[in-house]
């Protein structure tokens, strides 16, 4: 019997198209058609594990999966074939051999997203941005977004149903750029609660708006409670954009 290996494997998609990353059953998932894909190709029923779970639209730069199998010789040539197997909102970028005990969720360090903002109404970026014809004052929205560093418990911004053992996270970075007509929210930690980016990037424009200001900002986080908090952005401006690992984990 050959011995199985572990493999990362580097994607990219467009969510819009999908009910989010995790498999279901009455819905497409990212997770069903990666699976699909590689099964046919390894010709034996290959299951996945992400770095993470995205919701229904939005999209992902860079998702790491892994999946244990017998050694792949040609990994270029294996990237090539998923990706004339793979619709056109989803590519493979590449694939490397980790340790057994490597994993795709629990051994990433940090995650990084962005979030899009369009100030200007684009009919091209209708499911990659979200218009936002409100003036905002991102001077206003960098300083309450500062406080996200001095914070761990973020229960604020977490979906209130979920299935959590607590609500810390550690936030490394968290600033708006502009960029023309682009407001880009750019945030990295080593985990995510469910909705908290789209939720966090709902009260920050609120701030931007006058309508909290940074004192307010930091008495939501304080409250722990999701209804202080101002409602989720839209699922179409929110890219996963990077996961980090440790490098001894690569073979």
């Amino acid at each position: 019997m050959e011995q199985l290996k572990r493999y990362f494997l580097e994607l990219a998609y467009k969510g819009t198209g999908y009910h989010g990353w995790q498999m279901q059953g009455n819905a497409l998932s990212v997770q069903e058609v990666v699976e699909d894909a590689l099964s046919v190709l390894l010709k034996k029923a290959i299951v996945v594990m992400g770095s993470g779970r995205t919701d229904a639209g939005v999209h992902a730069r860079q998702q790491i999966v892994h999946f244990d199998t017998t050694e792949i010789i040609d990994k270029g040539t294996f990237i090539k074939k998923l990706n004339g197997v793979f619709p056109k909102d989803l590519a493979a970028f590449a694939l490397r051999e980790v340790q057994l005990g490597a994993h795709a969720r629990f051994s990433a360090k940090w995650r990084s997203y962005e979030y899009k903002i369009s100030l200007l109404k684009n009919p091209f970026e209708e499911d990659l941005s979200w218009f936002c014809y409100y003036g905002l004052d991102i001077d206003r929205m960098n300083k309450a977004a500062q406080l996200l560093l001095d914070y761990e418990d973020f229960e604020c911004f977490s979906k209130v149903k979920t299935e959590v053992n607590h609500f810390e996270c550690k936030i490394k970075e968290a600033y708006w750029e502009q960029n023309g007509q682009h407001l880009i929210f750019h945030i990295t930690a080593n985990r995510f609660l469910r909705g908290m980016v789209r939720a966090i990037v709902g009260t920050l424009v609120l701030v931007g708006r006058g309508k909290i200001d940074r004192e307010g900002f930091r008495e939501i986080i304080l409250s722990k409670m999701r209804m202080r908090a101002g409602s989720s952005a839209p699922a179409q401006g929110l890219f996963l954009t990077k996961i980090v690992y440790p490098e001894n984990i690569f073979i």
